[in-house]
Parts: structure tokens; sequence; C-alpha cells
């Protein structure tokens, strides 16, 4: 049964604008194995926009959450190449609440623009 769903879309050129205006914004809201890929490589501002939507994403699926806290939520790979979430802290008690058992999720960008859809699901 689907929970909740969420989606975002990021314009790539205001999140590196606002990357450079206020650099300390990736490490508040981005963890390390965001930022970089399993190589160690700097991920493209594409890619990271497109994590950050994933977060926002997320808490529209879980619904009010209140204070935002990105930090809780990381986008993963998978050995296969697809991304996957882990939630910590207080999300991760809100999807538990919640019956949540699995989340699906899908990141795209193109066209200066990145998007990501997120399905929470409890199964039954």
């Amino acid at each position: 049964m689907i929970i909740g769903i969420g989606v975002d879309i990021v314009d790539v050129e205001r999140f590196k604008w606002m990357l450079r205006r206020t650099p300390a914004t990736l490490e508040r809201t981005l963890t390390p194995a965001e930022t970089h890929d399993g190589s160690g490589r700097a991920r493209s501002a594409e890619s990271l926009a497109a994590r950050f939507a994933a977060k926002e994403a997320v808490v529209k699926a879980l619904g009010d959450v209140g204070e935002l806290r990105p930090l809780e939520c990381e986008v993963q790979t998978a050995d296969s190449g697809r991304p996957v979430l882990r939630l910590l802290g207080k999300l991760k008690e809100l999807s538990d609440e919640l019956g949540i058992t699995d989340w699906h999720v899908s990141l795209a960008h193109d066209g200066g623009q990145a998007i990501a859809y997120v399905i929470a699901e409890r199964r039954e």
C-alpha cells in the first residue's frame, strides 16, 4: 500500500548559485557519501541537485515533519547503480510510526533541472 508520494524539482543554476553564496549549505544538506561517488570523485551539480530534491520529496511523502532535517535522509547508490534511501533520526522514527517498509526513489536531470520522485510503501 502506498503511504505517501513526494516529488521535487530543483533548478540546477539556482542550486549552484546557492552553493557559491553559502558554501556551508553543502555540508548542512548533503552527506559525504552524497557529494562523492563510490570512487571518491565529486558528483556533478546536477547529481547533487537531484539528491537535494530527493530529500524534499521524502518530506512531502511523509507529510508535516516540522523542521526539515536534510542530513537525516541520505540518498545512497546500490551496487546495481540505482538510488536508495536511508533515513535516520526523527525522519526514521516518523517513517517507522507510519509503518513504511519500503522507499522507492527515482532521480533525473536534464535541461538545467533536477527532479526526484519518491514513494513510501507499506507491505501488508
